[in-house]
């Protein structure tokens, strides 16, 4: 059995680690009600009739682990929350639980362009925390689209803007291809004509319904090879999300043949969330050098699970290719949150391995600190 030392030192060391939030997004400036808070604790578009989305894994673990923070009782009810949450201005809300969470850099994707959200500068000093921006390449495509540029001219333009945007300190890429088609495209690297042809499909359709949002599997393809080349870590949402996707579409193995395709480029792909699918993330991360993976999102939406998802996030893959995310977006409850529950959860997994006798403490902080942080710091760059 482990000592009640063993569990204090573990305990110590985790509330200790700084953390490094490889991938998250920026939080609400202004207020939000009741229903608009309800609809950021959960992947739904739409309400829950006969019920709130306070009765899940997730609202029960705002209520016990946030409310403390803003100076109610644990499990207080979700009204009361709310009241509480209320009463404090936006900034002092975002300030009191980011700069609480132990995080000590955010790498903040900031492809949801919004006055709504703070900035880069702005979530960096009320998280008392360093920020670093992610690309997103969707993005990236779509503001180029917007430009007015020619099908011929659309590829060197791309490359241009987001060369720009890594020049002004962008640290890695991200695509949302899972969403927009799924990760099922061809993984072959399109050439010039192919890409030519797929931009006028798009103008076209853009003639048709005034929309600008590139979703051909060819342009998607185009982005994640542009990531490839830009030598940075390459973010990739796979798994759970809205209902924009298609779950199924979104399982990390049908990238199987766009890794095996780029692992000689050594450019770092960085498999997002990954639930339900973690173990095949993790498999995917043993065999392929340049595959690392993470269970942020899931950990907060599993609530008191996320003890059994970490747990299975560290059956497979080296220690080394793991990292700590939390997808917190729009509520600063949910990076938060994706702290707290991810030290819980580490520390009950470690703490069971000491106890068992498989693992010592030191080697268990060890790793800790591998995933927290260090992991990141080596292939993000320091801060």
């Amino acid at each position: 059995m482990v000592s009640s030392s063993h569990i204090a030192e573990i305990d110590d060391g985790l509330e200790s680690l700084r953390l490094v939030d490889h991938h998250c997004h920026s939080v609400f400036v202004g207020r939000s009600d009741r229903e608009a808070f309800e609809a950021v604790i959960t992947e739904s578009h739409a309400e829950l009739p006969g019920g709130s989305h306070f009765d899940s894994q997730l609202g029960f673990a705002v209520r016990r682990w946030c409310a403390p923070a803003l100076g109610l009782q644990a499990h207080d009810a979700a009204g009361t929350y709310i009241d509480r949450r209320g009463s404090f201005e936006p900034d002092t809300l975002n300030r009191l639980l980011l700069s609480s969470s132990g995080v000590g850099r955010y790498l903040v994707d900031t492809g949801f362009p919004s006055e709504e959200v703070l900035s880069l500068a702005e979530m960096a000093t009320v998280g008392e925390a360093s920020c670093d921006e992610i690309v997103r390449l969707e993005q990236v495509a779509d503001d180029t689209i917007g430009t007015g540029v020619r099908a011929g001219e659309f590829a060197e333009a791309f490359t241009a803007e987001l060369g720009m945007r890594l020049a002004r300190g962008a640290v890695g890429t991200k695509s949302i291809a899972a969403y927009r088609f799924g990760l099922d495209f061809d993984p072959e690297r399109p050439d010039t004509e192919e890409v030519r042809r797929a931009v006028d499909r798009w103008l076209a359709e853009i003639e048709t319904t005034g929309q600008v949002r590139v979703h051909d599997p060819t342009l998607l393809a185009f982005l994640v090879w542009a990531g490839i080349d830009a030598r940075v870590p390459l973010q990739v949402h796979v798994g759970l999300g809205d209902r924009d996707l298609d779950l199924l579409r979104c399982n990390p193995l049908h990238l199987t043949g766009f890794i095996r395709l780029t692992e000689a480029t050594g450019t770092p792909v960085m498999l997002l969330h990954c639930y339900p699918y973690h173990r095949e993330a993790g498999y995917l991360a043993q065999i392929f050098p340049h595959v690392f993976f993470d269970v942020g999102l899931g950990v907060n939406l599993v609530g008191a699970q996320s003890r059994q998802l970490v747990a299975e996030s560290l059956e497979l893959a080296p220690f080394a290719k793991q990292l700590y995310s939390s997808d917190g977006w729009g509520a600063p409850e949910l990076h938060f949150l994706g702290a707290r529950l991810w030290r819980n959860a580490m520390s009950a997994v470690l703490g069971c391995y000491v106890g068992q006798g498989d693992w010592t403490v030191d080697e268990a902080l060890r790793v800790a600190e591998m995933i927290g942080a260090r992991n990141a710091e080596r292939l993000y760059g320091s801060a």
